[in-house]
């Protein structure tokens, strides 16, 4: 199992069980946690500039008055028009680790405008969340059945749409969109007894939606090529 989550950066952990499995696409290796006695183990990466792209785009640029407001202007317009945003305003993190590289804005044309922008940028968390993914994929030689999303940038249906569009897999959003301090509180009450097991604790976890691919996959295909020309651009 596998959970992304969408806050000021994003952080992704996928489950490996009981045995570490050590990365060699750049990932870390963590302990998931430790019950009864027994360790489990996670693969981690994180992304340094999620949901601070749209902040970005408040108050830096002042396209928007308030973050709420991104989905709507980016839906101005039918698609991206080409235009690419590599957020690496601190450097690239997972699976690159590129303390040097920096933001680039590509596939500018006279016809670009702030919608194109905003849907540059709401796309730039997906695509580096879907990196994450495919390093992941490649660690454990297995490919993701879904992912679970939690934290503030899930609220957000267009973005959560489009991760599943380029994943091609069921994307999983909560009821409890907290779920990071949920888990550790469901792992306390587990060390003192106030829940049984975890079988306990997973009857009380339920989808609020599911978002699945609907653009073809040759378009996802095509999407992530050109990002990654752009992030190319972005590094050092």
């Amino acid at each position: 199992m596998a959970k992304n989550t969408y806050g000021t950066g994003c952080f992704l952990l996928m489950h490996t069980g009981p045995k570490p499995v050590p990365s060699k696409n750049q990932l870390l290796t963590t302990i998931a946690w430790k019950l009864d006695g027994k360790l489990e183990y996670a693969l981690e990466g994180s992304v340094f500039i999620g949901g601070a792209v749209v902040q970005w785009l408040r108050d830096g640029l002042g396209l928007i008055r308030q973050s709420g407001e991104v989905e709507a202007l980016a839906a101005r317009v039918p698609d991206n028009g080409g235009v690419y945003l590599v957020p690496a305003f601190a450097g690239l993190g997972a699976p690159h680790w590129d303390a040097n590289a920096r933001g680039v804005l590509v596939g500018l044309t006279r016809g670009s405008g702030a919608a194109h922008l905003a849907r540059a940028a709401l796309e730039s968390i997906a695509y580096q969340s879907a990196d994450l993914i495919g390093a992941m994929a490649a660690d454990c030689g297995r490919k993701l059945r879904e992912l679970r999303v939690d934290g503030g940038a899930t609220v957000n249906n267009a973005l959560m749409q489009f991760q599943a569009d380029l994943l091609r897999v069921p994307v999983v959003r909560p009821r409890t969109t907290e779920t990071t301090a949920l888990g550790a509180a469901y792992l306390a009450g587990l060390a003192v007894d106030f829940w049984k097991d975890r079988a306990e604790i997973s009857r009380l976890w339920s989808a609020e939606r599911t978002f699945r691919a609907q653009a073809p996959a040759a378009t996802a295909r095509r999407l992530l090529g050109a990002w990654h020309d752009a992030v190319a651009r972005a590094r050092s």
